[in-house]
């Protein structure tokens, strides 16, 4: 199956060669205000650019989960990649339902300077991934000792990205004997995996993804502009040690930190924030099991231009203090009743244009 995609600055095409789902109800396209990458996938199931049902999101990292080997040897680490897969990869590992598991993602907001790793996503507008080392020495060990390494990302295109991140993990002495590469999409026809095993070659790697296929991308002699100052890693202005650990710093069980209060029946959108997107959906799935009619969605600094997939857009600033836009994707206010915005930072950190746009509910967790 072929899906194509006509934009300003050229054309893109997926060719499909297997899918969990019908492709259609998986992903669209947009286009990305990137002259790297002018195109991007837009998942449907993510809970990032669309507003998701959180059990749409529940069934997916179940789905991908359940893919893999029931036997993996432990210890397990699992890697979510910044930002967009952060909440996909710590559903990943709640669905792996291990307590020899650790969830460690990849972050571009630095706590310490005990870093782990630091390694590019070449195509991004935000380049720059970093990786804590874990402050528990328990974890610590887990991290060092990892018999299966589990690497999160949406999509998959040409491998490079899981290349660098692998070779920035073997830089630190880790040398799992299983990897698996999980991704919404795995249009790289076969490329991540081989990148990755390139870096590991006594280790049995694989992929699993929702759909995969090949992509191609004819550009125009149109030039997509890129003036964004998106690619930042740096801590901001706000002290984020000082807010519980949801898994920067390594974590074996994440639990609900976020409580509202429930009603039946009304509509609600719950909004996650850059990287703080986990802990907002586990208060999205709450509201939901109350009987509250849900959807999930997430702000965050990947710029789309409006078109395609992308039929609402609100552009703010980072509640960071980065300097970096941030954006909103396809979200009407007029469609709920109430829209609860969560931060990791203190609450009047949020843009007042984001609060005039959408007249939240905030709830911080910053302490």
């Amino acid at each position: 199956m072929k899906l194509t995609a006509d934009m300003t600055t050229g054309s893109a095409a997926v060719e499909v060669f297997n899918s969990l789902l019908p492709p259609e109800d998986l992903f669209g396209f947009a286009e990305r205000r990137n002259p790297k990458r002018a195109f991007i996938f837009v998942s449907k199931v993510l809970g990032r650019y669309v507003p998701v049902c959180p059990l749409v999101m529940r069934q997916t990292y179940v789905e991908l989960a359940a893919q893999m080997p029931s036997d993996l040897p432990g210890p397990v680490l699992v890697i979510g990649m910044a930002e967009t897969a952060i909440g996909m990869g710590a559903g990943v590992h709640d669905a792996l339902g291990r307590d020899d598991a650790l969830y460690l993602p990849t972050t571009r907001h630095p706590l310490n300077n005990n870093m782990l790793a630091h390694f590019k996503e070449e195509h991004s507008h935000a380049t720059h991934h970093l990786m804590h080392m874990p402050t528990d020495p328990t974890h610590r060990e887990m991290m060092q000792s990892a018999e299966t390494l589990i690497l999160v990302d949406d999509e998959a295109t040409t491998g490079k990205t899981m290349h660098n991140l692998a070779l920035a993990l073997r830089a630190q002495g880790l040398r799992p004997a299983r990897i698996i590469c999980t991704f919404l999409t795995d249009w790289s026809a076969g490329k991540a995996a081989a990148a990755v095993a390139s870096v590991f070659p006594d280790a049995r790697v694989s992929a699993t993804a929702l759909a995969n296929g090949s992509y191609s991308w004819t550009p125009s002699n149109n030039v997509a502009l890129d003036d964004l100052p998106a690619d930042i890693a740096a801590q901001g202005a706000y002290d984020l040690t000082c807010t519980p650990n949801w898994g920067r710093l390594g974590i074996v069980q994440n639990t609900q930190m976020l409580r509202a209060e429930a009603e039946t029946g009304r509509r609600t959108l719950v909004l996650g924030t850059s990287e703080f997107v986990w802990q907002p959906f586990l208060l999205a799935e709450d509201l939901a099991q109350q009987g509250e009619t849900v959807k999930f969605a997430a702000v965050g600094r990947s710029p789309i231009f409006k078109g395609l997939m992308i039929t609402d857009l609100i552009r703010c600033k980072d509640n960071y203090g980065l300097g970096v836009p941030n954006y909103l994707y396809n979200v009407d206010p007029a469609d709920y009743d109430r829209i609860i915005l969560c931060v990791e930072t203190p609450a009047d950190s949020i843009d007042p244009v984001l609060i005039e746009a959408l007249n939240p509910e905030v709830i911080s967790l910053h302490g």
